[in-house]
């Protein structure tokens, strides 16, 4: 049996408290250590008055993250997501249907799903755990899992609020010093992370943008 096919800790874990995939657990460290929820309730309009925190997730099937940022806001807030995959309803209790949550199943490289999704923001945390198909060639999956990468940057850049936070998946290698490069040169923070529910094997990392700058003032 594969590594991956088999169940670990993490997804034995998963199973016990009702998340469709271990990768939950990669965003509740990186929560944990890094605040991504932390401005919740905080942001306000420029009339001073609160507004609704906003999440986007990127890759979000089968639906660990969003359940997870759902369950944070305590049925406030806002989150939209997509993904080429369907959404795991099974889970959540019933999360996934109320009027706070909006699920996209479409391309999220395409002008359209942008488009669509963005509309829904401006967004306070955008997360994105997409992941190309593994063809076992290291490099080209890495290029693949780049080209994700940058298409969650340009959704931060044009639908994440000032202040706001970014966490991106990425294959190690290829061009992700230059990613890492860019998204400091947006963010107040920014720095790669490799949470403990990664499996070793894995060449996978996690990038994380705090406290988007003003686009004016970098």
């Amino acid at each position: 049996m594969s590594p991956y096919n088999k169940p670990d800790f993490w997804s034995l874990q998963a199973q016990k408290e009702g998340y469709p995939a271990r990768s939950v657990y990669k965003l509740k460290e990186m929560d944990e250590k890094f605040g991504l929820f932390r401005s919740f309730r905080g942001f306000r309009s420029k009339s001073g008055s609160p507004t609704p925190f906003k999440v986007l997730d990127l890759g979000a099937a089968p639906g660990s993250w969003s359940l997870y940022a759902l369950q944070k806001m305590g049925g406030q807030g806002f989150l939209a997501a997509a993904d080429l995959s369907p959404l795991s309803r099974g889970y959540g209790k019933g999360l996934f249907n109320g009027d706070n949550f909006f699920f996209l199943q479409g391309d999220i490289t395409a002008a359209e799903t942008k488009e669509l999704i963005v509309s829904y923001g401006p967004f306070h945390l955008l997360m994105s755990d997409a992941a190309p198909g593994t063809s076992g060639n290291s490099s080209a999956d890495a290029l693949r899992s780049l080209a994700l990468a940058e298409a969650a940057l340009e959704y931060a850049e044009s639908a994440l609020a000032k202040g706001g936070n970014l966490v991106v998946k990425v294959f190690q290698g290829g061009g992700t010093p230059k990613l890492l490069k860019h998204i400091r040169e947006r963010f107040a923070i920014g720095k790669g992370f490799k949470p403990q529910a990664c499996r070793r094997e894995s060449f996978e990392t996690y990038y994380l943008g705090l406290d988007k700058k003003d686009p004016g003032k970098r």
